[in-house]
C-alpha cells in the first residue's frame, strides 16, 4: 500500500497498528485489527465517533467503540458457542490502497479469508471495506461471492456515536419501521425515539436516513444497500457487565448501526456482490 502525504501507519502503546489520516478536511484512525475505525473528526468540529475511556487496545479483543464490523453474522449465532457478531472484528485486515484527491481520502482494506475458520465460513468470497474521508464519513462494506455456492449472511456496521447525555438525546426518522426488542415484536415505531431505559431495537423496513439530536449537535446517518438498522444503549445494569466499558459511560454514547439483519439478510449467488454503506456527518 502506497501512503499519501496525509496518511501514516502508527502503533498504540499496546502494539496495535492503525492508519492515521490527518488532512485539511479531517482526522481519522482505522485499526488494522478488525478494520475498525475509532475516530473521525471533521475540520473545525468534534469527533463523530465514540470510544470508551476504558478501552486498552489489546490484540485479539474487539475495541469497545468506533465502528466494529459484524460479519458474517450479527448478534448471537444459532450455535450459542460461536462468537457474538461473527469473526471479522478480531481478524487482522490487510491495507490495500490509499487514494487522495480534492474530494478527500479513500482507504481500502480487505479481510484475508485464510484467517477465517472454515467452520464459521465455508464459502469462497471476498470481504472489502472502503473508508472515504472528507467533511463527512462514508463506509462501504462489500461482499463478493467468488465460489460456486450461493450463501446468505447477516452483517452490521456497529457505529458508536457520542452524546453528552443520553437522556437528552433523540433519534428521528425511524417512524413507520418495524422493530423487535428483547425477542418481542414486531412492533411499529410511531414516535421519535427517546432514551429512558436499556434499548436494543432491531429495525426492518427502515427509511434510509435518520438524525440523532444530542446536546453536542445533530448527526445525520444515511444507509445504502440496507433496509435494516439497530439502535442500542446498554443503560445501567448491562453497562456493569460490559468489558472495557465504565459503569456511567452509557450516558455518553449510543449505537445506530447500518445493517443487513433478519429479513434484510444478504444472499449472493456465484459472481454476485453486495455493498452495505453508511454515511455520517455533523449537520
Amino acid at each position: 500500500m502506497e501512503l499519501s502525504s496525509s496518511v501514516s501507519i502508527e502503533r498504540t502503546e499496546s502494539g496495535l497498528e492503525y492508519i492515521l489520516v490527518n488532512s485539511d478536511k479531517c482526522r481519522a484512525k482505522v485499526f488494522l485489527q478488525g478494520a475498525q475505525l475509532t475516530e473521525f473528526t471533521p475540520a473545525g468540529k468534534t469527533n463523530l465517533i465514540w470510544v470508551s475511556e476504558a478501552e486498552d487496545y489489546q490484540e485479539g479483543k474487539p475495541i469497545r467503540g468506533g465502528i466494529p464490523i459484524c460479519w458474517p453474522w450479527f448478534g448471537v449465532h444459532g450455535r450459542a458457542e460461536w462468537p457474538i457478531h461473527g469473526v471479522a472484528r478480531k481478524c487482522l485486515w490487510r491495507a490495500e490502497d490509499v487514494i487522495e484527491n480534492e474530494q478527500g481520502i479513500s482507504v481500502k482494506l480487505s479481510l484475508p479469508m485464510r484467517l477465517v475458520d472454515e467452520n464459521y465460513w465455508p464459502y469462497q468470497s471476498k470481504l472489502e471495506v472502503e473508508f472515504v474521508f472528507s467533511e463527512q464519513l462514508e463506509v462501504r462494506l462489500t461482499n463478493i461471492n467468488t465460489g460456486k455456492e450461493t450463501f446468505t449472511l447477516t452483517q452490521a456496521l456497529h457505529t458508536y456515536f457520542p452524546t453528552s447525555e443520553i437522556k437528552e438525546t433523540t433519534v428521528d426518522g425511524l417512524q413507520g419501521a418495524q422493530f423487535i426488542e428483547f425477542g418481542e415484536g414486531p412492533f411499529t415505531q410511531h414516535e421519535v425515539v427517546a432514551f429512558a431505559r436499556e434499548t436494543d431495537m432491531v429495525y426492518t423496513q427502515a427509511a434510509p436516513l435518520q438524525t440523532i439530536t444530542t446536546p453536542l449537535g445533530t448527526i445525520e446517518v444515511k444507509r445504502e444497500g440496507s433496509s435494516s438498522c439497530v439502535l442500542w444503549n446498554p443503560w445501567i445494569e448491562k453497562s456493569k457487565r460490559l468489558s472495557n466499558f465504565k459503569d456511567e459511560e452509557y450516558h455518553r454514547m449510543l449505537c445506530l448501526e447500518a445493517g443487513n439483519v433478519m429479513d434484510d439478510a444478504v444472499t449472493l449467488a456465484p459472481g454476485e456482490s453486495h455493498t452495505l454503506v453508511t454515511v455520517i456527518r455533523w449537520i
